[in-house]
This record gives C-alpha cells, sequence and structure tokens, in this order.
C-alpha cells in the first residue's frame, strides 16, 4: 500500500482484498450515497469524503494526507492483512469459501460506537434504504453541518447529550417508530453513564454482550452488531434471518435453535467469528439463501 498526493486527491495505491462498494453495501454502514461506479459521499467520523476506487487504487477527493492516515485507513481497516483472515477462514472448512471468494473485497468498518447503538436499534425490522432515511433525518436535525455535494447538504452524526435532548414523539416524527422508546433509553443510559464505550473495551466478549443488552430494545443480534461494527469486537457473530438460513444450510443441514448456532460460531470460528459473519452474510443476502 502506497499513498501519494495528485493534484486533485490523495491516492492509495495497492490496495488489497478491498472492495469499496462490498465493504460499503453489505450492510455494516447506512450513510453513503453512491455516485458512479465504485464512487461515493461517505460521512463517518464528523466528516464527509468523497472517494472513488478504480482498481486497486483508491483517491480521497477532499482530505488532507494527515486525515487519509489517521481517519481514513483505520476506517476502513486497512492495516490489517485480510489475507491472513482470509486464509485462516479457509483453513477451518471447506464450505465457506464460496462466500469469501465471491465477497472478497469485503472489510469491517471501524466505526463510532454511539452511532453504531442507535443505528442498529433502527435497524430492526426495518429496509436498508428506510434505516438511511431514518439516520439522514436524525444528523439534519441534530447533527452538524460539514458539507455538500451538487448542492446536497451533510451532516454529523450527533453527539448523545444533542441527542438526548430528543423526546420519544421527536423520534416518532423521524419516523423511528416502535424504537423511539429504545433510542430515548440509549441515550438516556449513555449520559447517565450507564453504559460506557471504554468498559465495553475493557470487558470480555461476553460480559460485553450481556452489558449492552441493559439498554431496551437490544437484543443480542443488535447488541452483537454494536461490538462487532462499534467496538471491534471482532469475534463478534451478530444472526439474523440470512445469517440462520445460511448456518442451516451450510453446518446443520437442518433447522437450529440460534443458541447452537451461537455456541457454534464461537467455537468454530472463534477470533474470526465477525469476518465469518460478514461474508456469509453478505453472500446469503445477496443470493437470497433461502
Amino acid at each position: 500500500m502506497q499513498i501519494n498526493i495528485d493534484k486533485t486527491a490523495i491516492v492509495i495505491d495497492a490496495v488489497e482484498h478491498f472492495d469499496l462498494k462490498q465493504t460499503l453495501e453489505c450492510g455494516q454502514c447506512f450513510r453513503y450515497e453512491c455516485l458512479d461506479n465504485n464512487e461515493y459521499i461517505i460521512v463517518a467520523k464528523g466528516y464527509m469524503l468523497h472517494v472513488k476506487q478504480e482498481g486497486d487504487r483508491l483517491s480521497f477527493y477532499n482530505s488532507t494526507m494527515e486525515e487519509v492516515q489517521s481517519i481514513w485507513i483505520p476506517y476502513f481497516d486497512l492495516d490489517r492483512d485480510y489475507g491472513e483472515i482470509k486464509r485462516r477462514l479457509n483453513e477451518k472448512d471447506n464450505l465457506i469459501g464460496e462466500a469469501i471468494e465471491q465477497k472478497s473485497g469485503v472489510r469491517i468498518l471501524n466505526q463510532d460506537f454511539f452511532e453504531m447503538l442507535i443505528t442498529f436499534i433502527i435497524s430492526q425490522n426495518k429496509q436498508i434504504p428506510h434505516i438511511m432515511q431514518i439516520v439522514a433525518r436524525i444528523s439534519e436535525r441534530y447533527g452538524e453541518y460539514i458539507g455538500e455535494w451538487n448542492a446536497k447538504k451533510y451532516y454529523s452524526f450527533p453527539t448523545p447529550e444533542v441527542l438526548g435532548q430528543a423526546t420519544e414523539q421527536d423520534f416518532l416524527d423521524m419516523k423511528a417508530g416502535f424504537r423511539a422508546k429504545y433510542l430515548v433509553d440509549a441515550c438516556r443510559r449513555i449520559i447517565n453513564r450507564e453504559l460506557c464505550e471504554e468498559e465495553l473495551y475493557q470487558m470480555d466478549y461476553e460480559e460485553a454482550l450481556e452489558k449492552i443488552q441493559i439498554i431496551n430494545g437490544v437484543g443480542e443480534k443488535v447488541g452483537n452488531c454494536v461490538l462487532l461494527f462499534g467496538i471491534g469486537r471482532r469475534e463478534a457473530f451478530p444472526i439474523d434471518v440470512w445469517m440462520a438460513r445460511i448456518m442451516e444450510r451450510l453446518y446443520f443441514n437442518k433447522p437450529a435453535k440460534k443458541e447452537e448456532m451461537q455456541a457454534f460460531a464461537k467455537e468454530h470460528f472463534g477470533e474470526y467469528g465477525g469476518y465469518a459473519q460478514q461474508y456469509l452474510f453478505y453472500f446469503a443476502r445477496d443470493n437470497r439463501v433461502k
């Protein structure tokens, strides 16, 4: 991986095991807009980013060298050896290989904890376009203006203290539905430090998963998503309908309970569970596995 400056962008060449489209559209983030083939506007970390991929070249058009190195390389997890991760997963069995091959460009983004907590509470029983719309409404109303593209304005995700001013009715007005009361509870507990990001980093995985479920409306699936995408707990293994289908097809050959799947994933994939989950989930969803 080589970083250079050209006339219009900060450029990273020789990027391996990375596909911008796959990484953004695999279901782990919700603040992007596709401009063209593998060219996007992204809102993350309090910034608006214009980024494009051409082959193994990534171009960052409205960023500085310092921001690329300190924000975007960590955000896209570009310093991690995904070739080694794929090798380790393929060593575990000969069943996951097709998913890895088809979705080989996926990397797990390192996103902000509070944004992931709110976003995945919203995600319950919602399609991705609807999640994106609600998160955009929250940001427009409570976040800060950070830039615009083609006359469209973009806003950062609000802090807990600012979003904590929203009432249940405010969230209902932003189309959060039954999740509105859960969002109020999440903000309150974060502000009161009943749930602390720093503590979740320090806890072991099972303890952190149990702790995060003190928030009303957060169960194992949402909790695992937050730990995986917002805390970087790579052993987390969220199971939804797509994961249940692919797990039953590949590893059980019969209907199985989520508890059985969780136990299997912990034993079989271990510290690589989150990576396995992303390859399998994206593969199952895109191929409409039944």
